[in-house]
């Protein structure tokens, strides 16, 4: 039996959020933007609830059926890249965006801001494409395909549309399994100051 995909509405906000902090409490990228355990684990959830604010409004959310995954994408036109420090990775925002970002989840907290403008320095320019900015998956869940069906469920609209894909992988694991759905690694890595390394991974679409 197939995994069902839905948009996400509204009323799944708590779930969305719920979901991408359990999944990324003890990423690489969250403990170096929040590298005290404690503090991670009484925090983190405000950025990922900030993120999937930014994703409801902007662009879309995808979820299983059960609860159990979800995949934040945003659809970034031709030539709009975010120079200008953006919070929304790629999306338009203003100059102050990575600003408002830090502001409003961990005011004291610098490197909530640095992210926010690394992740827009980094994400190409020029052609439209889909960007999935996150996805997650329950940890109880994890390892059962759930996040490449909803992965594959956005790719195939992708190659119908002959649209490009881009996402950066948190980890050299999750980069490996991006390769397999025809991801490949971009030209350079995104190395976060004293911290992890982020792969930029593009996917052409497949005719």
């Amino acid at each position: 039996m197939g995994v069902a995909v839905r948009a996400a509405g509204e009323d799944d906000r708590a779930l969305v959020v719920r979901l991408l902090d359990e999944a990324f409490q003890d990423d690489p990228v969250s403990s170096w933007v929040f590298p005290e355990r404690e503090h991670r684990r009484a925090t983190h959830h405000r950025l990922m609830a900030a993120f999937t604010d930014i994703v409801f409004a902007e662009g879309r959310i995808d979820i299983t059926e059960d609860g159990s995954a979800c995949a934040l994408w945003l659809s970034v036109p031709a030539g709009d890249h975010a120079e200008d420090g953006g919070a929304s990775g790629g999306a338009s925002g203003e100059v102050d965006d990575a600003v408002r970002l830090r502001e409003g989840v961990d005011p004291a907290n610098e490197r909530v801001e640095r992210i926010a403008r690394l992740t827009a320095e980094a994400h190409p320019a020029g052609r439209a494409h889909e960007y999935l900015w996150m996805i997650a998956v329950a940890p109880a869940r994890q390892g059962e395909g759930l996040g490449t069906t909803l992965v594959r469920h956005v790719l195939d609209r992708c190659d119908r549309a002959g649209l490009p894909a881009y996402l950066e992988a948190s980890s050299a694991r999750s980069a490996r399994l991006y390769e397999r759905l025809g991801f490949a690694f971009t030209d350079r890595t995104l190395d976060l100051p004293d911290g992890p390394r982020m792969w930029p991974m593009w996917r052409e679409p497949r005719v």
